[in-house]
């Protein structure tokens, strides 16, 4: 029987545009003049109005979304061999070059985009631009690098279990995971679709929201009030490398709105098992998604990776159920909570990025606190808004907003206010 993946023929020019584009963004300081092929160069002639609201802005998209005649790789070389060129292109990606965003090329991304940490055996290893001794973070590490190397201006990913906050905060960028189903995750690569989410990474609050105007349905969305209750995870921040710097810019907040200093059973995230829940649930979907090709293709993933996809596999069925009435919990204790503030305040991660040659255990250690703060959104579907505050050590870091769900450009409207006071 034939495999089910195998790649329909191409012209040479396809094949060696992927090759271009993957490494455009390699970040040796350059963009090769063939790293876009005929049909991206098609695509940006077409954008000749000066008028339309994302013209002059480059976009980089993460190589897990289609774009009509052109690979999608995933991250991994096997991948790439086993799928078809896309016929149809992807909505978001669509609506930006309409509303005139010059399209720079594609990405790249951790294998399957199921890793945090920006690293991928199969390419050029991409250094941080901001802070080349520290890792980019992932897995929309390509579209991050390439902002915050001024390559491109809008940086399109995907976040299922952190990967716009993650590279965001690392890089010094404005991150927006959108509200779950807000912004359609269609003619893409999935992870687990229960989680996954559009984003986008910008070098500017302004940019950052003339894409969400242009990529979110207003009709979709909800208002904050006008005096917003804020409420302050301020024992998270208690454990984070960069609390001192946090607690500074939250006192000038607290001076002139209503904040409300949150307890630890009121946001206790081991008690929550916020981490280990998203775990499981994203697990027994990326199974769902990749298992068949995975078996059947025996693909070359890198070794971390494919010890999750190996434990992805052997989730039993009565943890996938604990995890889902896990996650109903979790749920109802924002709902909750949510009726008491309108909007929560947490670090976006621990602190700033790990360093390069940071070992194996310490990757995996920085993963599990990644996870632990980066499901609060993830189990519920809300939105969460990266702002990049702060310096530490030479690295940047920062925090969150976190909204109900359709707050995305309420959220986005307050962080103006709140750093332009």
């Amino acid at each position: 029987m034939s495999s089910p993946f195998v790649l329909k023929p191409c012209d040479a020019k396809f094949t060696q545009a992927i090759k271009n584009l993957e490494i455009a963004f390699s970040l040796d300081g350059s963009v090769k003049d063939d790293a876009f092929s005929a049909s991206g160069k098609a695509l940006n002639q077409a954008k000749s109005q000066s008028k339309l609201p994302l013209s002059g802005l480059g976009l980089a998209v993460k190589d897990l979304f289609h774009i009509e005649g052109l690979p999608t790789a995933a991250g991994n070389p096997d991948w790439l061999a086993t799928h078809a060129i896309p016929k149809n292109t992807n909505r978001c990606v669509a609506k930006m070059l309409q509303a005139g965003a010059a399209f720079k090329g594609k990405t790249i991304t951790d294998e399957l985009a199921y890793s945090l940490h920006g690293q991928n055996k199969h390419y050029e290893t991409l250094v941080n631009p901001v802070a080349p001794a520290h890792i980019p973070g992932g897995s929309s590490s390509g579209s991050a690098v390439a902002v915050s190397a001024h390559l491109a201006d809008i940086g399109l990913g995907t976040d299922t279990g952190g990967s716009i906050r993650v590279p965001s905060s690392y890089q010094g960028l404005w991150g927006l995971r959108t509200t779950h189903g807000v912004v359609a995750c269609d003619n893409m690569v999935a992870l687990a679709p229960s989680f996954d989410t559009v984003g986008w990474m910008t070098r500017d609050l302004n940019t950052l929201t003339k894409v969400a105007n242009v990529c979110i349905d207003s009709t979709t969305q909800s208002e904050i009030s006008g005096s917003p209750r804020f409420g302050i995870a301020a024992h998270l921040f208690e454990q984070a490398a960069h609390k001192s710097l946090c607690k500074t810019w939250l006192a000038a907040l607290a001076d002139n709105n209503d904040c409300i200093v949150l307890s630890e059973t009121q946001l206790d995230l081991k008690t929550l098992q916020t981490a280990a829940t998203f775990r499981t649930l994203q697990g027994n979907e990326i199974w769902q998604q990749h298992g068949e090709w995975i078996e059947y293709t025996q693909p070359d993933i890198a070794k971390d990776i494919m010890l999750r996809l190996n434990w992805c596999k052997t989730i039993p069925t009565q943890e996938v159920e604990q995890a889902k009435a896990q996650q109903s919990v979790v749920i109802n204790h924002l709902n909750t909570l949510f009726e008491e503030i309108d909007v929560l305040i947490i670090p976006t991660t621990p602190g700033v990025a790990p360093r390069c040659d940071a070992d194996e255990t310490t990757l995996a250690n920085d993963r599990n606190a990644l996870l632990a703060l980066t499901a609060i959104a993830g189990l519920a579907g809300l939105p969460q808004l990266h702002l990049p505050l702060f310096t530490l050590h030479n690295a940047p870091c920062g925090l969150s907003l976190v909204g109900k769900k359709g707050n995305d450009l309420a959220l986005l409207a307050l962080a103006k206010k709140l750093t332009t006071r």
